[in-house]
């Protein structure tokens, strides 16, 4: 006999919406995760009064899967501006969507204007985005919208003849967003991701983005165990089996809701699979290391994110921003946050503290001297990789009893990792149904 209906590997968000959906269907669950908390790669650690984040993460409102699972009015989202600073050749350039943030409209105006090819090659590149087939889902359309097969972003930009300080800019801010800066990611992905930041600002919770993986826990209360990590997962006759630290538990149906590269071995299976349809590869994945500054001053009033928008920049940053101007819950009275966030990966250093500090005040226009670092978050698999031609959905059924999920299953997001947990949920629901 079985101990529950479904054991969950995992409390991210991924194990945590599988959970809450299962549980919403009359089904016995549990979640075992390993740590002390929920969330997974969504931590926040508290400093000195500070809220930092395992990684700066935003937190887009406009997610399909965010607005229909989340409260996110409970969240007290503090918005950015929509739109990037970037430090160019010839100085400081504000480019944003002024239709959210109307401040924005007179200086992209003045980027603009004078640079009509560039403009118009922007346009070619995101032309796509005019062609998706309205009433279908815009990560199905974008897909089979264009014209010719998905590539590359870097192919799709070349192709438009994107180049200047758009493409320089264009470049500086996805590498930030998809943790790349050889423009590997899917083309279509991409869209995907620019047509959600025009369709909502990214925002922080005002406790922290732990409070997003917090507030998906709360209704599971102590169908969550902590600090319980699992050694392995076997299916048996009529079920499977969770061995954790010399006990087991006995379940109907598994679900391993961990990163792609702990998946497989936990399961014996490989189960990502970049760029494909199906299970056979270990998913690449991307790294990212974040520097937290306490600093006495603010660097600058603005509340965009700063990056190098020069044909060679100067620093290993790929943006950074003074966190505390639109979320001033992330710093104590009188005190202001700097992030500064670079790419981690085999073939690149680790930056120092003084190049980060160096690069970050030359962004913001500011003396960094006196800066105070109070926590360095290297995270070597913060995301998977995306690369083209863009596979939306994998497979998560495993085996007989066994299903996998999280953002290496969808896309690389806070929205995949949500929607592959309703994925896995539905088909173990099916599964017990039988």
């Amino acid at each position: 006999m079985s101990d529950t209906d479904v054991v969950v590997v995992g409390a991210g968000l991924a194990g945590l919406r599988c959970a809450r959906a299962l549980v919403d269907r009359g089904h016995d669950v549990v979640v075992l995760e390993r740590d002390d908390a929920v969330g997974g790669r969504i931590r926040t650690d508290r400093v000195d009064g500070f809220a930092l984040d395992r990684g700066f993460q935003l937190l887009n409102p406009a997610y399909r899967a965010v607005r229909r699972w989340v409260d996110v009015d409970a969240l007290g989202l503090q918005p950015f501006a929509a739109g990037v600073a970037a430090r160019g050749e010839e100085g400081l350039v504000r480019l944003g969507n002024p239709l959210a943030a109307p401040s924005l409209l007179l200086p992209s105006v003045r980027a603009v204007v004078p640079r009509p090819r560039e403009v118009l090659a922007a346009a070619r590149w995101a032309a796509p985005l005019l062609r998706a087939r309205p009433g279908r889902r815009l990560a199905a359309s974008l897909t089979t919208a264009s014209r010719r097969p998905d590539v590359s972003r870097r192919e799709a930009l070349d192709r438009a003849g994107v180049d200047g300080l758009l493409r320089a800019t264009l470049d500086a801010f996805f590498a930030g967003v998809v943790l790349e800066d050889d423009g590997s990611t899917s083309q279509a992905y991409a869209l995907l991701l620019t047509a959600t930041f025009l369709a909502g600002t990214p925002a922080l919770p005002e406790r922290g983005m732990q409070a997003l993986p917090e507030q998906l826990a709360g209704p599971l209360g102590d169908r969550v165990r902590l600090g319980t990590g699992v050694d392995a997962v076997e299916t048996v006759a009529g079920g499977a089996v969770v061995h954790t630290g010399g006990t087991t538990l006995r379940a109907r149906q598994v679900v391993v809701a961990v990163a792609g590269q702990d998946a497989g071995a936990l399961t014996g299976a490989l189960t990502g699979d970049p760029g494909g349809s199906g299970a056979g590869v270990r998913p690449r994945t991307k790294g990212v290391v974040t520097s937290w500054f306490a600093a006495d001053e603010a660097p600058t009033d603005s509340h965009l994110l700063f990056v190098d928008g020069r044909s060679r920049p100067s620093g290993p940053l790929v943006n950074t921003a003074v966190v505390s101007n639109p979320a001033p819950s992330y710093a104590p009275a009188g005190q202001h946050l700097v992030q500064a966030s670079a790419l981690l990966g085999p073939d690149r250093p680790v930056p120092t503290e003084d190049d980060v500090r160096r690069h970050a005040g030359e962004l913001l226009g500011a003396d960094p001297r006196g800066w105070r670092l109070l926590r360095r978050h290297e995270v070597p698999h913060a995301l998977p990789a995306q690369p083209a031609p863009l596979s939306l959905r994998r497979p998560v059924r495993v085996r007989d009893h066994l299903v996998v999920c999280g953002d290496h299953r969808d896309t690389a997001s806070i929205q995949g990792a949500l929607v592959s947990g309703q994925r896995a949920a539905l088909d173990v629901a099916a599964a017990l149904a039988r």
